[in-house]
């Protein structure tokens, strides 16, 4: 039973350690895949920016010699642009902003580009990377694809469509009252904010849960008004009558859906399981004593007999060899061998100083 409970929690370590690595790579990949997308669309943005400076730094150098670039083969997309660039890059999750102040049907005004100063209504917000589709502003001609061609039922070439402007390009545009007159007028907000209350919302709806404010004057600005979408039954639908129908009448005498079931959804032989069957649990203990018979019989060889008698006969001589604090005790055989060789170094001591004397004299 121990091995099966030790057996559950290794698994959830590694499962746990798993998934850990798992999203630590996942998010890697993310931070790759955002900033290929970046530098994609800066050089395609970058390119169309040099190829227009060069060609309007030749027109004005060659003037009437200037070549007609409006002519041949890019006759049909001259001054279009690619739809890589439309669609700007993602931002990283840590640095975008908590909360989003602007939602489709916001009137607002554009405050910086070609079109700055144009009014007009947001058609789709991208939280990813913060811009939005604002009607008929900032619109440009976009190359359309061959293949693209019959799928969307387009003859032309090209087709006018509106690019994306960042957030910190527009303002709100709202009705406030005139404190001295009255009067109600349309007054484009400098500064916003988001705080409470926080609103339930439908599942269909868009809009966020928090609500913005006029920073200093702290007037709310309403979130623009939803329309629900016509729900219409289908083919395949299933009747409202059908649904609220109950054909379920609970019972004791039999089980409400067969007992094979439940070991399908349980997996009854998963790694992961904390709670098993009492059969589950009788088999793994008769492993476990399985396995202790089979060590204890695995003594009972005559190898295992020599080898443990021969161990224990080692430690014996080596218990008789130590003495009371553990030290070992030296044999007679070594005892003897080591005096012998004492006495004859001792006895060729005085013959080796006579020679070192003699040696010393004769040198003088």
């Amino acid at each position: 039973m121990q091995k099966v409970i030790q057996r559950t929690a290794l698994a959830r370590k590694q499962a746990l350690r798993r998934t850990v690595k798992n999203h630590e790579r996942q998010e890697l990949m993310d931070r790759l895949t955002i900033r290929r997308q970046r530098k994609e669309f800066g050089v395609a943005l970058y390119g169309q920016h040099k190829a227009a400076r060069q060609n309007r730094w030749e027109d004005w150098e060659k003037g009437s010699l200037a070549p007609m670039r409006d002519s041949g083969l890019e006759s049909g997309i001259y001054g279009a642009l690619p739809g890589t660039i439309l669609h700007p890059p993602a931002i990283p999750k840590h640095l975008r902003r908590k909360h989003i102040l602007f939602a489709e049907g916001d009137k607002v005004c554009v405050m910086r580009g070609r079109d700055q100063g144009k009014i007009n209504v947001i058609q789709q917000v991208n939280r990813d990377s913060e811009t939005v589709i604002i009607k008929d502003i900032n619109q440009y001609d976009v190359i359309i694809p061959e293949w693209a061609k019959s799928r969307l039922g387009h003859q032309g070439d090209t087709q006018a469509q509106s690019f994306p402007v960042p957030m910190d390009d527009i303002r709100h545009v709202i009705p406030l009252e005139d404190t001295e007159s009255g009067e109600m007028k349309i007054v484009i907000v400098d500064h916003a904010y988001a705080a409470g209350p926080y609103n339930e919302r439908p599942p269909h709806s868009k809009l966020p849960k928090h609500s913005r404010y006029v920073s200093g004057l702290n007037i709310e600005i309403p979130w623009p008004v939803e329309e629900e979408p016509a729900i219409t039954d289908g083919d395949m639908d299933t009747l409202r009558v059908e649904v609220e129908t109950s054909t379920f009448v609970p019972t004791l005498r039999k089980p409400p859906f067969p007992s094979t079931i439940i070991d399908e959804l349980r997996n009854k032989y998963s790694k992961f399981r904390t709670r098993h069957d009492p059969e589950y649990l009788q088999e793994k203990m008769m492993e476990d004593y399985r396995k202790e018979y089979r060590e204890s019989v695995s003594m009972m060889t005559p190898k295992t007999d020599r080898k443990t008698l021969g161990t224990a006969r080692a430690a014996e001589r080596r218990k008789a060899m130590t003495d009371e604090d553990g030290k070992m005790h030296l044999s007679e055989k070594t005892q003897a061998f080591i005096n012998s060789h004492l006495q004859e170094t001792w006895k060729n001591l005085p013959k080796q100083k006579a020679k070192g004397k003699r040696a010393h004299l004769g040198k003088e």
